[in-house]
């Protein structure tokens, strides 16, 4: 008797310990489903709406992405999970790429002054901290070559405003140079800077000068 109700204890208990491993599955598989419906629901949010909004979605989702990681170890067969989880993930990342490139152009075509930089110097080499560490030896004399370049190719378009925040620029990078002049900088690039400064002294002084007189004739006019 005693025997027979110890049997029944125990396929009690056994029954009451798959029934939770049961419950955690299905709950872990709830939790895969929201992950992904709410990956899925990102894409049929406005372009501008997403953006507006991006920080609230991005906290959003990195506490979804780690309850549905979490949520697989309790999944008894969770390779098709995830499988789901993966894809879910993948499209995010597009998503998200897609938005913070958006995001960067809005920025530098709000930014006047952000543009020009990057004309001088390239996509993003300077920002708002005005640092020029990444300019170096071997590197300096095609900075040099592509600053005065561009600044030759669009001189008759600059404002006054445009050639103050060239000259701070270009004085910037000569502040570099002296560095870089000290970490063995050639001979022969030295001489090519040379020229190219010589280049753009006398531009920088003519069409500025030139960018005021039409400022002031228009204000006239």
């Amino acid at each position: 008797m005693k025997s027979t109700k110890m049997m029944l204890g125990i396929a009690v208990i056994a029954l009451g310990f798959t029934s939770c491993k049961d419950e955690k599955a299905e709950q872990a598989e709830k939790t895969v489903d929201t992950y992904v419906m709410y990956v899925d629901s990102l894409g049929n949010v406005a372009s501008e709406d997403a953006k507006a909004n991006w920080q609230g979605i991005e906290a959003t989702y990195q506490l979804r992405s780690g309850d549905a990681q979490a949520a697989l170890a309790n999944m008894k067969d969770n390779a098709e999970a995830q499988e789901r989880l993966d894809a879910a993930t993948a499209k995010y990342e597009a998503l998200k790429a897609k938005y913070e490139a958006e995001m960067k152009e809005n920025a530098v075509a709000a930014n006047p002054k952000q543009q020009l930089r990057n004309a001088l110097f390239g996509e993003g080499k300077i920002g708002d901290d005005m640092s020029f560490t990444w300019v170096n030896k071997d590197n300096i004399l095609g900075v040099y070559q592509q600053f005065v370049g561009t600044v030759e190719t669009n001189k008759d378009a600059y404002s006054r405003e445009d050639w103050d925040e060239i000259k701070l620029m270009y004085e910037a990078l000569d502040s570099r140079k002296n560095t870089v002049e000290k970490e063995g900088l050639s001979g022969e690039d030295n001489r090519k800077i040379a020229s190219l400064k010589l280049k753009f002294a006398p531009m920088y002084t003519v069409n500025r000068m030139g960018a005021k007189s039409g400022e002031m004739k228009k204000a006239k006019e």
